[in-house]
């Protein structure tokens, strides 16, 4: 089961690793979340994340990652403010300083902010998180290296020293400034190298052996008890987000060749449009209700690709997938949501037929279709046909199938029966054979001449 963490200045993707296999991310700004989820994982941990000149993560996008079963956890830093703000929504926070946001302990977001480098230098901080300070602090009291009152006058003067500017050198010099006890200050200047405490970092592992645990456990998907609302507000960040992270410059450039090949085809190019818009709007509508899918149906799935692109020989999934230039996670991902858009057809199975009989009507069809079926019903009806069974006809289902795919379609990469039937809309493999059944019965017994029939397969 996967897992996204976020994470930065407070705990590198390295040592993540070695606590919980998981995929490590930068810290995290608004549309990240959301775009994690969108891959589907078992849960999403945020540990740091970004503010003030890059808009951090969005609330809605942490709740919009729960109802559709993702798991989201919060510590140390930006998580834990996350957290204990979604906490009565399910968000699940870790560690003392979510416990301290939580209860209201600590208000302040500059309370876990720091100054850190760039990803070429793994994020490290430049500074020192007040968290920390205080913790550290607390600690050196206890020791009994420095008093109570020395300690609250550094939390004091610490609070007041803006984030990127607070670390323990800059913090004993402005104390000694205002007079704190020498002796308590180089007390604590000799005590700090080994004595210093990093809530954040210990927090964050803590996370992260949590979340190991409970995906460990086999925890199920997760259950929120709201309803999402789908926004004018959510919508505009939405589309935002999804074109901002569809893809990289280098895939832009090679998806803008391949648009051009395949506008050159004229009709394939309409085709695929229109067909990629229907699945983008059955998406839309996919991610506004549940998202689960029958887990059961993913390996039919996988066979009716397997079919239907002639990659039936063992190990010929992979290399196909490769030349695609798709992952197998992301292969998985499009699998899973072509199930969703399934099941969205399936909703709406009864309008989507109101549409297409306006369509057919609007493209001159209809007519033709129309007298068709009539001449069928009346040609099965004269001659006993009108629901026929295999036995009664004398064809096997398979010799049935292969007529209707291989000669009466001309397919060359014939789909598996199941798969056909779940997609052209019918309830089950029955109802597709016996529309096929009655085909070809209309096929054989209507023609005029006996020899322009084609060869019966029976």
């Amino acid at each position: 089961m996967r897992i996204f963490v976020f994470t930065g200045p407070t705990l590198s993707a390295e040592d993540g690793a070695k606590e919980l296999e998981a995929t490590y991310l930068p810290p995290a700004s608004q549309g990240d979340v959301y775009a994690a989820a969108r891959e589907r994982p078992w849960g999403i941990g945020i540990i740091d994340g970004y503010f003030e000149r890059v808009p951090a993560v969005w609330h809605k996008e942490v709740l919009w990652a729960m109802a559709q079963g993702v798991h989201v956890f919060g510590s140390a830093s930006m998580g834990a403010l996350r957290a204990a703000e979604l906490a009565a929504f399910g968000m699940e926070g870790v560690g003392a300083v979510f416990e301290a946001f939580h209860t209201l302990e600590l208000e302040d977001d500059d309370e876990v902010a720091v100054a850190h480098g760039g990803p070429e230098i793994g994020y490290r901080s430049v500074s020192e998180a007040m968290v920390n300070i205080r913790a550290t602090l607390a600690n050196a009291t206890q020791a009994g290296v420095v008093g109570a009152e020395t300690r609250d006058a550094l939390i004091g003067i610490a609070k007041q020293t803006f984030y990127p500017d607070r670390n323990y050198p800059a913090l004993l010099a402005a104390a000694r400034r205002q007079g704190l006890p020498a002796r308590d200050l180089d007390g604590l200047e000799s005590w700090l190298p080994a004595g210093h405490c990093n809530q954040k970092r210990s927090d964050a592992i803590e996370m992260l052996r949590v979340m190991r645990a409970q995906r460990d456990a086999g925890r199920p998907p997760k259950q929120v008890r709201y309803t999402f609302q789908h926004t004018d507000a959510w919508e505009q960040v939405r589309r935002q987000i999804l074109t901002r992270t569809a893809s990289t410059a280098v895939d832009r450039n090679q998806h803008a060749a391949v648009m051009e090949e395949l506008r050159l085809e004229g009709a394939g190019y309409l085709s695929v449009r229109d067909h990629a818009l229907l699945e983008a709007l059955a998406q839309e509508v996919a991610e506004a209700g549940p998202n689960e899918v029958d887990g059961a149906l993913l390996p039919q799935a996988l066979e009716d690709f397997r079919r239907q692109h002639g990659l039936l020989a063992p190990g010929s999934v992979e290399p196909w997938l490769e030349q695609q230039g798709l992952a197998v996670e992301t292969f998985l991902r499009l699998l899973r949501a072509g199930l969703r858009t399934d099941r969205v057809r399936a909703l709406f199975e009864t309008e989507l037929e109101r549409v297409v009989v306006d369509r057919l009507r609007m493209g001159g069809r209809y007519a033709m279709l129309a007298e068709r079926a009539s001449r069928k019903q009346r040609v099965l009806s004269a001659r006993g046909r009108a629901n026929p069974g295999l036995e009664e006809v004398g064809i096997s289902e398979t010799a049935l199938f292969r007529w209707y795919f291989e000669e009466h379609l001309d397919l060359r990469d014939v789909p598996s029966p199941a798969g056909y039937a779940r997609a052209l809309g019918y309830p089950d493999v029955a109802s597709l054979r016996r529309a096929i059944l009655r085909e070809w019965c209309f096929v054989f017994e209507d023609a005029p001449d006996p020899r322009a029939r084609r060869a019966s397969p029976a």
